[in-house]
């Protein structure tokens, strides 16, 4: 069995608030304890201490839409293209991950979504969420419009059994014919209806809401603007307390008057940071195919090559963490409920991820004083181990 941990010293991010000068004991894959100070009660076989003082200890981030990393695809990509981009961004923080399929042909989808299921029985990841094919042509974004298609209940059901249990979420454009029924299916079945790529009116997301839906799919984006005499699915998501609503919080995807307005209106426990991550996060600039789309990333932004539409982003959690907490100033205790508890809860995995809490798993992130990551660990074991003076 792995030696005890005992990480000392940190300020210590707790689901009651930031605690100055904890610890957080681990042993083997598990969270033993916490404590206020940084000299906790003494366990028998401690083997290891770690010094954190200066220091953010936060649980590890969960990402429940992301298309890939690494160089590498989830939405394309083989098993072992999958387990790279997963370890990508798990030394950038993300402990638990979703994998995102984009539009693509549905049998294709259907075969995909077998292989990711056998990694999420494997826990390599969190399930599978599917980004299209059900959605607007009017709000497309980066995906394929000959493979757009209405939502067929009929055609959901297939994807939802080829996931083998490991569906998570599913993002329709709800107005469309068969979405409504649609997201009755999803739910019936306990998985996520969210609402994107959606040309839908505010009395249409509504219905959706009604209906079951509880995730806005990277609020703002593919979707209407704002409008004072027509609030269309904006205004509807950000209302209404049943639903959570993804940020991409890059500085490209989103004004920082957006987010604010995001978290002003929603709340700290309505908001779950997203990366819409897709392969050249953590890798480089470059062209890569995003599904059957190439796509050109540039100086970090990620764009098709016809057309220049936003594709995607080349994110990772810790930069949205980073920013959040210094460019858009939100209160690190708001950060970490956006990158961590919220979406943990999202998945219902929250009795085992998202927090630091006694009997939950030991993911956590390191973050220096400047909210750079300098640890990582995932059930008990350094993924990155922080270099400290």
């Amino acid at each position: 069995m792995a030696p005890t941990k005992v990480l000392t010293g940190a300020r210590v991010v707790l689901p009651t608030g930031t605690v100055d000068g904890g610890s957080v004991t681990v042993e083997g894959t598990r969270i033993a304890s916490t404590a206020p100070g940084a000299s906790p009660s003494p366990v028998e076989g401690a083997a290891q201490t770690v010094d954190l003082r200066g220091h953010w200890l936060v649980p590890g981030f969960v990402d429940i839409h992301n298309h890939g990393g690494g160089g590498v695809s989830f939405a394309g990509g083989t098993a072992e293209d999958v387990l790279q981009g997963v370890r990508t961004h798990l030394h950038h923080g993300t402990t638990t991950v979703v994998a995102s399929a984009v539009t693509g042909d549905l049998d294709f989808l259907a075969r995909h979504a077998g292989m990711l299921a056998e990694l999420a029985q494997q826990g390599d990841i969190a399930g599978i969420h599917f980004e299209g094919p059900f959605i607007s042509p009017c709000r497309k974004g980066a995906h394929d419009e000959s493979l757009l298609r209405d939502p067929d209940p009929a055609e959901v059901r297939k994807l939802i059994d080829a996931a083998h249990g490991h569906a998570r979420m599913m993002t329709l454009a709800t107005e469309l014919p068969g979405g409504l029924d649609s997201v009755r299916l999803l739910v019936e079945h306990g998985v996520i209806a969210a609402v994107g790529h959606t040309d839908a009116t505010y009395e249409q997301t509504l219905a959706a809401v009604d209906a079951g839906a509880t995730v806005a799919t990277h609020l703002f984006n593919a979707m209407p603007p704002l409008g004072h005499r027509a609030p269309g699915p904006i205004a509807a998501l950000l209302e209404d307390e049943r639903v959570t609503v993804e940020l991409i919080n890059d500085g490209t995807h989103l004004h920082p008057a957006a987010l604010q307005l995001a978290f002003h209106h929603a709340g700290r426990d309505r908001v779950a940071f997203i990366t819409d991550a897709m392969d050249a996060a953590g890798f480089g600039d470059g062209r890569y195919m995003l599904g059957p789309m190439e796509v050109e990333v540039a100086d970090g932004v990620a764009r098709l090559v016809e057309g220049g539409s936003i594709a995607g982003s080349t994110l990772t959690l810790d930069r949205a963490f980073k920013r959040a907490a210094t460019v858009d100033g939100l209160p690190v205790e708001d950060v970490v409920a956006a990158v961590s508890a919220n979406p943990a809860r999202l998945l219902g995995l929250d009795d085992r991820v998202g927090s630091l809490e006694p009997g939950k798993d030991a993911d956590l992130v390191v973050l220096d004083d400047a909210f750079e990551l300098v640890g990582v660990m995932r059930k008990g074991e350094w993924a990155v181990a922080p270099q400290l003076a």
